[in-house]
């Protein structure tokens, strides 16, 4: 019988309890993944223990009080606290979310927090995207034309034409759902996963782009498409209620009709 085991060092070890200050009443505990790579230890859960009468509604509003205020050791990444940018995605109670729009109210118990799955961490919260990104680039993320602009005013599309992009160009590239796909943690090298699929279908969708026949003879590729298996975990997890799973599946099917 087979027997796996993660390495000895990356076995998460229970770290430090900071508790709420003397008088809190209405508290709750934060438990917070922490691994800093310069201290050669294994990574750890830190437990933080905050007054919510003195903390905002949201998750990233604990995670800032953490910082600011009981900790600031703790890395993560933030920016607009709007759900706008992407930044702080994490994995907060088992599901990859966005930590500015996370309802710390709609979380039952301990809000167990950890970086997005099956990517390398930099440190603490802050996953490494490079892999990601340049998988992002390789779909070629801007209007591909074959002809001369017009001399004199933009590429116009109709009103029908432009509500084809909606559900598509609202992406802000978090990374929730590829982290969230199997075929993702499993293939990251070779399959785009569905957040650079669903951008790969925004421009194929855009009719003002002149390369849907270049765009769909470079996800051919058996493993940069076709590794997904329509779970569906990236449409379930999309913090901004998109659905990849059917952007790419609308792929499959041009590609299917171009063999027909």
């Amino acid at each position: 019988m087979a027997e796996f085991r993660l390495p000895k060092n990356s076995v998460v070890q229970p770290g430090k309890t900071f508790k709420a200050a003397d008088g809190a009443k209405n508290t709750k505990r934060f438990v917070i993944y922490r691994w800093d790579p310069s201290s050669g230890e294994n990574p750890s859960t830190d437990t933080y223990e905050l007054d919510l009468d003195s903390c905002g509604p949201m998750v990233l509003d604990a995670v800032l009080k953490i910082k600011n205020e009981v900790d600031s050791t703790l890395s993560f990444r933030r920016s607009c606290r709007e759900g706008v940018c992407g930044s702080c995605a994490m994995n907060i109670d088992g599901t990859n979310t966005l930590a500015c729009t996370k309802a710390i109210a709609d979380i039952k118990g301990d809000v167990m927090i950890y970086p997005l799955p099956h990517l390398p961490v930099v440190k603490d919260l802050v996953p490494d995207l490079t892999n990601f990104y340049a998988q992002y680039a390789a779909i070629k993320p801007w209007m591909w034309t074959q002809s001369t602009p017009p001399p004199d005013r933009e590429r116009l599309q109709s009103k029908e034409d432009r509500a084809k992009l909606d559900g598509l160009y609202e992406c802000i590239l978090c990374a929730s759902c590829s982290t969230s796909c199997p075929s993702y943690w499993w293939n990251g090298d070779r399959y785009l996963g569905p957040a650079a699929l669903l951008q790969a279908y925004r421009w194929i969708a855009d009719s003002r782009d002149e390369s849907t026949g270049e765009r769909l003879d470079e996800l051919e590729d058996p493993f940069r498409l076709f590794r997904c298996h329509t779970i569906m975990n990236c449409t379930n997890t999309c913090p901004k209620g998109l659905n990849p799973g059917k952007a790419i599946g609308e792929i499959k099917r041009m590609i299917a009709m171009r063999v027909l």
